[in-house]
């Protein structure tokens, strides 16, 4: 059973940076894709990072490009996200989730069957 631990939300000030991270064990399969989904106040749940473990390929949405880094340790145990430049928008909460390594070519939610608890990040002077 795959489980994913996400961690590393809190409050920042517009312009500054939070690191998060997610624990991730018991994949059945060896190439998956990890992601990070956030949900703001009233909006649906948006992809904002995600990365490959079969080629290393990397997507961001366009509202993070230039500002959010994800990145893995070599045993692909921790999926991290580095949020730079953050802006009040940024603001809600965010999940890690997981899936078949091709669910990086549509980043649609259902085709993620595996999802952790959410970390609430919040940008606010």
């Amino acid at each position: 059973e795959v489980q994913l631990q996400a961690s590393g939300g809190g409050l920042v000030q517009p312009g500054g940076s939070l690191k998060l991270s997610c624990a991730a064990s018991g994949f059945p399969f060896d190439d998956y894709a990890i992601a990070w989904f956030r949900q703001a106040p009233g909006k649906e749940r948006e992809g904002v990072s995600c990365i490959s473990s079969s080629d290393g390929s990397i997507y961001y949405a366009e509202s993070v490009k230039g500002r959010f880094t994800i990145s893995s340790d070599n045993a692909w145990k921790t999926v991290d996200l580095q949020m730079n430049s953050l802006k009040p928008e940024d603001t809600g909460v965010y999940f890690c989730a997981a899936g078949p390594a091709w669910v990086i070519a549509t980043m649609r939610e259902y085709d993620f069957g595996s999802w952790g608890q959410g970390t609430l990040v919040t940008v606010s002077s």
